[in-house]
């Protein structure tokens, strides 16, 4: 089942590993919508080198025991909230990721990751697995 308890509906869940420099999707993931993003990070089994830079989002919190080299931004709670160091830091850590978050936008244009998707959920990963490397390709071109 697909139910996602987030999003009050049946969800597609999709995982993208894309290299800050070329802008190229290196590899990407999917589950059901209900899956957590480490666990489908952990699941996936991608393979980072010790001394390639990790920089992902607060859904990966725990990420720094499987990869040395990885950042996530601080949560803050209601009884620790973060100072102006950590509000630093999470500045940073976004500035870093706004280029995979410009990726997600470019494949969003395609519009399978956009809207319902309404096609076989088995063919979800294939289609969205053509977008990425017609994505690839485009950036050849450009």
């Amino acid at each position: 089942m697909n139910y996602s308890g987030k999003k009050k509906r049946h969800t597609q869940k999709t995982q993208i590993v894309a290299d800050k420099v070329s802008r190229k999707i290196l590899c990407t993931d999917f589950a059901k919508g209900r899956r957590h993003d480490f666990k489908l990070f952990k699941d996936s089994k991608v393979y980072l080198k010790k001394e390639s830079k990790c920089v992902v989002d607060t859904g990966y919190q725990g990420i720094q025991k499987l990869h040395i080299n990885s950042e996530y931004p601080k949560k803050r709670s209601k009884k620790n909230p973060l100072t102006k160091e950590d509000k630093k830091q999470n500045r940073q850590i976004s500035s870093e990721r706004i280029t995979v978050e410009h990726i997600i936008r470019d494949v969003k244009i395609f519009r399978i990751i956009a809207e319902k998707y309404r096609n076989r959920r088995r063919r979800f990963s294939l289609r969205f697995n053509l977008i990425a490397a017609i994505y690839n390709l485009n950036l050849i071109y450009k």
